[in-house]
């Protein structure tokens, strides 16, 4: 299991956008992928899950992935939540 602490950088306007997106890069992977927030935590693969964090632009992220291919999955989540335009 590995965990990594990112800080979400997302426009207001582009916010839905980039949760859509985020699930659909969390759910190519195998490995369980999760997002925690304070004391709140979702499965990165659940746009439902994901939404009831309320993430905002600036906010500090805890990615947590568990399998067979975890390094790759934390590394393109958190990648991807620092730079959602890229």
């Amino acid at each position: 299991m590995l965990t990594k602490t990112v800080v979400f950088r997302c426009d207001e306007s582009l916010q839905m956008k980039v949760v859509a997106v985020l699930i659909q890069k969390a759910s190519v992977f195998r490995s369980s992928v999760w997002l925690s927030r304070g004391e709140r935590r979702a499965n990165a693969k659940s746009l439902l899950g994901v939404m009831s964090l309320g993430i905002e632009n600036q906010a500090e992220l805890q990615v947590t992935a568990d399998g067979e291919d975890e390094s790759e999955a934390i590394e393109a989540v958190t990648s991807y939540l620092a730079h959602p335009e890229s």
